[in-house]
């Protein structure tokens, strides 16, 4: 299996967007010439809360929940693999963002996103 580019994003929890302070919460991979589509999540409560008490988890891990089933299953756009990357990756400015997409190659994009998962977000 060759190298091939990738696409890759840092999902951030940003408790109260008007401080600016980021958690890293997932990774979100995207290879269009090995057709792969991949995200981990992981909360880290214990940490969100050290950046603000007041924060509704229930939201967080329910938009984090969202994107791990649109990334997975493709619903709710129905559209393909690098369409929902695009649609995953748009900015918005509301608690859980993306952060901005890089590049890079690999020959195994299942464990490139293993790798960018332990380094980034654990």
């Amino acid at each position: 299996m060759s190298s091939e580019p990738f696409e890759y994003a840092v999902i951030r929890v940003v408790p109260r967007v008007e401080r600016g302070e980021a958690m890293n919460a997932g990774v979100i991979l995207y290879s269009q010439l090995h057709r792969y589509l991949g995200c981990r999540i992981y909360l880290n409560e214990e940490r969100l809360l050290a950046l603000d008490p007041t924060v509704d988890m229930t939201a967080v891990t329910a938009a984090l929940a969202a994107i791990d089933e649109a990334c997975q299953s493709g619903r709710p756009t129905g559209q393909p693999p690098g369409a929902r990357f695009r649609w995953l990756t748009a900015t918005r400015s509301t608690m859980v963002q993306p952060g901005p997409v890089h590049t890079g190659l690999t020959a195994d994009p299942a464990a490139e996103l293993q790798h960018l998962f332990d380094l980034l977000v654990r």
